[in-house]
């Protein structure tokens, strides 16, 4: 039994690393050319074959094989590009400086036409100071000339790992969809388990603390959402997806439908946990909520061991107890709990539901199609033509974008480097060039970051390379652990930086220590790490600062107007019947997109200097409305459904638009930093003299029993719900527009804006 447990868990591990699968191609790249170098005996073009393997690398993004050779072409065009410019400039110090940080600039605002392009530009700018650095090498080593030999072999290192990562993506191009789908269904796991905390009927619950929570978990869920939609979608061709693929892009879209269920509220919590204070009700409902958290959990685990899944019954069995602990509280609450009631049979169906989802994932073909959906198509982000790419970077020519201030912060650290590299006269001071492009972030809380963790780091990389050169001089050892600590740094550069610093530190190490003494490098490498974090650090508190607090007002009014937008479309589906067609999918996900935009923002803004955000508890009490908000949104796109015409429907009807047009009001006036009067809503007067009317009759269970009834009561109550959030909003947003005018300097720059960029 042991051995079998430790099989299984090799297989798991193995499976893990192989849908990880960069770090793989890295070791298969970095061990080729290093076998190659040394049998061929050219030991010294190792290091600038390395450093293109690595740009080529970061330069990388997922991608069908097809649309990964034509990156592969365009990087390659790039490298080529900034290596000539590297070489027939390099002499010429200040106009060398000067044509790089304007082509700093320029391929940095390349970014703005979608995330490959961003990936090409930032590996296009590491590749011209590996350049830059390869020819300082070049002329101390041979003196001033034309080496044309480290710009070629710095592109040949780019092109063999791109030739290798093409040909990965054509043998197994299901695996990053795969290794996708296994992290939404983790995320989307972790997230229900937490939305089943809420339901605990306990007095004195920190319900806004547990909001703010779900809302950073729900922006988790969004971002792993996104990814694997743009995964499925490079992937697409003309003709309908079959196999794997076509059952990837299933649970793909149950994920999409098990994330409204699971996000959306029915009533407040605090009342339903009074209400059924001595009831276990509530407990019921968590319950309920837990397993299906496992259930997605369970089907991450089936999606990456590719096994089939299937539900346990246990939540099937929750449920069938939940709903007799409701037929007997229907027979015994009394009126407190009578008027909730509702929410809760309307909870229950909503799980019942969930469940439904869940279970239709264990279909191995088609698992989406089981459940009725007939449209699954896929909205295209990316630019359609040229001129739609030139268009997006157009728009972010101005002050007021976040990437063009970017763009300028990152030329003029470039520029301030190799000032200081010249006035200090240091040696191999062009690490400092270096150090700032890695150290420099969009954001302050990301830079500053990344500035202890680069100086960390780098001297934890000397020191491991130091104590391995003098413990192992052998070179083919020193070979071996070059390759491992580029493998090492790939693996690990985006979740543990400071590890991945030292092993690059390390990889630099060793590869010198090859055709020269490494112990020369290390003081140098150390100084000019300090230096270059320090003026990173510098440029992002100096030079076009965009503090959150200055924009955050552009983002909450983005999110206002995309709820509008979806409570536009679930409104409609009350009208023609539930459909899950590309606009409804579009509408709900630009609103789950913008909710964690400004959750994303908020804790940005919570890295940076006390200075900068003097509104933060306003901005934080604003997300927390604006995700419980959503959340009743989801409840009403849940539960949408054709509904017969009459005068109760054309109130609901009424008052749904009414409130889409209070949310695009509400975005209009905190984005112009003044507050309006807001306008009569007649339609919502008379949903909450509906309202009372229904509680007045205290509606026998025959009635509520009518399926027709039980859904306008829900529609009733969720619309009340949104109201009362638009009202709390409204409120939240004067507090901050109040606190704005207390701070006129920061008011003025951030009511400049942010440009909108396509859905």
């Amino acid at each position: 039994m042991d051995s079998l447990i430790s099989i299984d868990g090799l297989r798991g591990q193995w499976r893990l690393l192989f849908q990880r699968a960069q770090p793989l191609r890295v070791l298969l790249a970095l061990a080729t050319l290093m076998a190659g170098a040394r049998l061929a005996g050219h030991q010294d073009a190792v290091i600038p074959l390395f450093l293109g393997t690595i740009a080529s690398a970061l330069a990388e993004t997922d991608d069908s094989w097809r649309g990964r050779l034509r990156a592969l072409l365009v990087m390659l065009a790039c490298f080529a590009a900034v290596g000539a410019g590297v070489q027939a400039l390099f002499g010429l110090s200040w106009v060398f400086i000067g044509v790089f940080c304007l082509a700093a600039f320029g391929i940095t605002m390349l970014g703005a036409i979608g995330a490959r392009y961003k990936a090409i530009a930032y590996g296009t700018l590491i590749l011209a100071m590996y350049a830059t650095i390869s020819m300082e090498h070049a002329v101390a080593a041979h003196g001033p000339g034309h080496h044309w030999r480290e710009p070629l072999l710095l592109v040949a290192g780019a092109a063999w790992y791109g030739a290798i990562s093409v040909m990965w993506c054509a043998l197994f191009p299901s695996l990053p969809v795969q290794a996708m789908l296994v992290r939404v269904y983790g995320v989307l796991g972790e997230y229900v388990r937490y939305k089943a905390s809420l339901f605990e009927p306990l007095r004195g619950v920190d319900v806004q603390r547990k909001r703010l929570a779900l809302a950073g978990l729900n922006a988790k869920v969004v971002s792993a959402l996104n990814d694997a939609k743009e995964a499925i979608f490079s992937r697409l061709g003309p003709r309908a997806p079959t196999g794997r693929l076509a059952r990837y892009r299933g649970l793909y879209l149950i994920a999409q439908d098990v994330h409204e269920r699971a996000s959306s509220s029915h009533e407040d919590y605090n009342a339903l946990a009074e209400a059924f204070f001595h009831s276990d009700l509530l407990y019921r409902c968590q319950r309920v909520l837990w397993l299906q958290g496992d259930a997605c959990s369970q089907l991450a685990r089936s999606v990456e061991r590719r096994e089939p899944f299937v539900m346990d019954g246990q939540s099937v069995q929750a449920l069938a107890e939940l709903r007799s602990a409701i037929a007997h509280a229907r027979a015994t609450a009394g009126d407190d709990a009578q008027q909730r009631l509702p929410a809760i049979e309307a909870l229950a169906r909503n799980l019942a539901l969930l469940d439904g989802q869940l279970a239709g994932a264990s279909d191995t073909a088609h698992p989406s199609a089981r459940l009725g959906r007939t449209d699954m198509s896929l909205f295209d982000r990316s630019a359609r033509d040229w001129r739609d790419a030139l268009a997006r970077v157009r728009r972010q020519l101005t002050p007021r974008s976040p990437l063009f201030r970017h763009a300028v912060r990152l030329a003029v650290a470039l520029a301030a480097g190799y000032g200081v590299m010249h006035v200090v006269q240091l040696q191999e001071g062009y690490w400092i060039m270096l150090t700032t492009l890695f150290v420099c972030q969009p954001g302050y809380g990301e830079t500053i970051a990344r500035m202890g963790q680069r100086v960390a780091g780098t001297a934890l990389g000397v020191v491991a390379g130091w104590a391995l050169i003098d413990l192992f001089p052998q070179p083919l050892l020193q070979s071996v652990f070059a390759v491992v600590a580029g493998v090492v740094f790939f693996a690990n550069r985006s979740t543990r930086y400071l590890l991945a610093t030292a092993a690059m530190t390390l990889l630099v190490l060793m590869c010198f220590n090859q055709i020269t003494d490494s112990a020369r490098l290390i003081e140098p490498r150390l100084i000019d790490t300090a230096i270059g974090s320090v003026i990173a650090g510098l440029a992002v508190l100096l030079v076009l600062p965009h503090w959150q607090a200055r924009r955050i007002h552009e983002i909450a009014a983005q999110a206002m107007r995309q709820h509008a937008a979806y409570l536009r479309q679930i409104a409609s589906q009350y009208d023609s019947g539930a459909r899950d067609d590309l606009a409804y999918r579009l509408a709900r996900r630009n609103a789950h997109n913008a909710d964690a935009a400004l959750s994303t923002a908020v804790t940005e803004m919570f890295r940076e200097p006390g200075f900068a955000r003097r509104r933060a508890g306003v901005a934080v009490r604003f997300v927390i409305q604006s995700h419980t908000l959503l959340s009743y949104l989801s409840a009403l796109g849940a539960h949408r459904a054709a509904v017969p015409d009459g005068p109760q429907v054309a109130v609901l009807r009424e008052a749904a638009q009414q409130a889409a047009a209070a949310l695009e009001q509400l975005a209009a006036d905190v984005e112009a930093g003044r507050l309006g009067t807001a306008p009569p809503h007649p339609a919502r007067e008379a949903l909450a003299a509906g309202a009372e009317a229904d509680a007045g009759r205290n509606v026998p269970q025959a009635d509520e029993a009518d399926e027709v009834m039980a859904r306008l009561r829900l529609m009733r109550t969720e619309l009340l719900l949104v109201w009362v959030q638009i009202d709390v909003l409204r409120a939240h947003a004067a507090d901050w527009l109040a606190a704005a005018d207390a701070a006129p300097d920061q008011a003025a720059e951030g009511r400049a804006g942010v440009p909108g960029s396509p859905n």
